[in-house]
């Protein structure tokens, strides 16, 4: 049963993925639809009001544009989360948040980490949750498909690389808005809460008085799934009964985070006129989905043999950290999904995996290319075929060529800089958490767990997925400080370096293809390309995997 409740769910996965390929290529199209009828004027009304010109942009105007901007939605949600105990819409009286506290969290929800070192419920008014916290959901991951789409056509050679203004409205207006609306209603159907009134005093049956957090709750965790952005109204994110109430709303928050990021290769597919490379992408990243599932799924089922120990039954695995409402198989998918989209809300406890288990977690986020977050992901799976290209063609003495687009120096240099940052900004931030006192304080479990503890929370940062291992006393200084550097590097450099990729091959006349080409297309290319990612990642990560989760399970034996 088990097997087949995740199978149906991968299906209707990929099934409306592909629709969805198809509508994400009319949005950004740059020439004129039918949509335009349909949204234009609500658009052209954004741009007039804002001031925008909707004239193409290089790749340093587009770059531009899109660090001006979040820095302006930075500044200002800052002000009102750390302000938020003086301003209206706050029935629950919540205080002003910490300097350093509010800096990690504008950092976090302006990159699309998401990473709470707060509790949702008691952390942010009304006010703070709506127009900073949902506003960043819709903002962020429109930023991400805008850098996607302009990467896809420099790539793929199409006349400009865009507007930045117009791909971010686009992505609001004619996606992100539409889909979380449906969602929402959804959600509420369900029994999710959606009220501005303030926390619900209650009187249990034995007599005593109970605070019960409620808000708009299922605004937020529509955009929250839709937008791979994570976090949580509630403390206890999607495990939480009003964010996740049954397992029909556990699947419908699996499909809605996965709906982009598994639509955005058959996108490129698309735009390159090119299915097949478009499903040569999607079979790489969902074979490794797969994979990584697998294991934590068979580690999980499997049960806990510390647990066993003590007398506590594993006849239904290892069930510490989980919802009986959603078993192993809906709490495994949803692990392997979260982290792949890079989503990072959570239905069962992380930091309770299995070691093996907790594998899956960190090595989606290490490769951080399994699909990824809204458009992200599919840039970091393209970035790796470049590479792959390249070394093919080293090794056949050819001037490699992707898609008629010869790859030199300069671009390799640039993916080169994006590669080597990715673990960079990991492990040396855990070394120095590891080996001082304001770092290892933190750590609940000292030994093997405690690395991972360490090692995951600046995964998770630098991929800016947002999930954790809860056991981590991570509202610190030195936390909030490390991690909010960790989320803007791993976000605005790679995009700046991957902006300029994308320029650079758009200026670039287009190979005409000959018998010694080498095809992008086929299997072939499908094994060199999953080679080149996991190569590049066991070298990278496997000796902090080994010191991490490996050594933890090598004591259970």
């Amino acid at each position: 049963m088990d097997f087949l409740q995740i199978s149906v769910v991968l299906l209707f996965a990929i099934l409306l993925a592909i629709p969805m390929a198809k509508y994400l290529k009319t949005v950004y199209s740059l020439e004129t639809t039918r949509q335009d009828r349909m949204f234009g004027w609500i658009e052209h009304g954004i741009f007039k009001i804002a001031g925008v010109k909707s004239s193409d942009m290089n790749w340093k105007q587009y770059a531009q544009a899109l660090l001006l901007s979040n820095l302006v939605m930075f500044i200002i949600s800052y002000i009102i989360i750390r302000f938020q105990g003086l301003l209206p819409g706050n029935p629950s009286e919540i205080a002003n948040m910490d300097p350093l506290l509010a800096f990690n969290t504008a950092a976090s929800f302006l990159t699309n980490t998401n990473l709470q070192h707060y509790s949702g419920e008691t952390g942010l008014s009304y006010l703070s949750q709506m127009v900073v916290i949902i506003f960043l959901m819709f903002t962020t991951p429109a930023t991400g498909l805008s850098l996607c789409i302009a990467f896809f056509r420099g790539l793929t050679g199409q006349r400009s690389l865009g507007n930045f203004y117009v791909d971010l409205i686009r992505s609001i207006i004619r996606v992100l808005l539409p889909l979380s609306i449906l969602v929402s209603l959804i959600l509420v159907s369900q029994g999710v809460p959606q009220t501005l009134d303030s926390t619900a005093v209650v009187t249990t049956l034995e007599g005593a008085t109970q605070n019960i957090a409620r808000g708009p709750v299922a605004a937020l965790e529509s955009i929250k799934h839709i937008g791979t952005n994570g976090g949580g109204f509630f403390g206890a994110n999607s495990a939480h009964p009003y964010e996740n109430p049954n397992g029909f709303t556990n699947v419908l928050e699996i499909l809605s985070m996965f709906l982009i990021p598994a639509a955005l290769p058959l996108t490129f597919g698309y735009m390159a006129k090119s299915r097949k490379q478009g499903w040569i992408l999607f079979s790489a990243m969902g074979l490794m989905l797969l994979a990584f599932l697998c294991v934590n799924y068979f580690s999980e089922q499997n049960g806990n043999p510390q647990l066993e120990v003590l007398g506590l039954s594993q006849e239904s695995g290892s069930m510490e950290g989980k919802e009986v409402r959603f078993g192993i198989a809906q709490s495994a998918l949803f692990t392997t999904v979260t982290t792949a989209a890079t989503t990072g809300t959570v239905n069962n406890m992380h930091d309770t995996l299995t070691p093996i288990g907790s594998i899956t977690p960190l090595a989606m986020m290490m490769l951080n290319c399994v699909f990824g977050g809204d458009g992200v992901g599919t840039v970091n799976i393209l970035m790796y075929s470049i590479l792959a290209v390249f070394i093919a063609g080293l090794m056949v003495g050819r001037t490699p060529e992707f898609l008629g687009k010869k790859i030199e120096g300069m671009e390799m240099k640039l993916i080169a800089i994006v590669i080597l940052l990715h673990p960079l900004i990991i492990l040396v931030p855990s070394a120095l958490a590891l080996t001082t006192q304001m770092g290892t304080e933190a750590i609940s479990n000292p030994g093997f767990h405690g690395i991972s503890q360490v090692i995951y929370e600046f995964t998770s940062s630098a991929a800016n997925n947002g999930s954790g291992f809860e056991g981590l006393a991570d509202n610190t200084p030195f936390w909030n400080i490390s991690t909010g550097l960790v989320m803007l590097f791993g976000r605005y450099f790679s995009m700046i370096a991957l902006i300029a990729v994308a320029g650079s091959l758009l200026a670039k006349k287009r190979v005409p293809e000959t018998m010694g080409t080498f095809k992008t297309d086929n299997p072939t290319f499908l094994v060199i390309l999953l080679s080149t990612v996991l190569i590049i990642g066991a070298l990278t990560f496997f000796p902090v995997i080994a010191l991490g989760p490996i050594a933890e399970w090598l004591t259970f034996r």
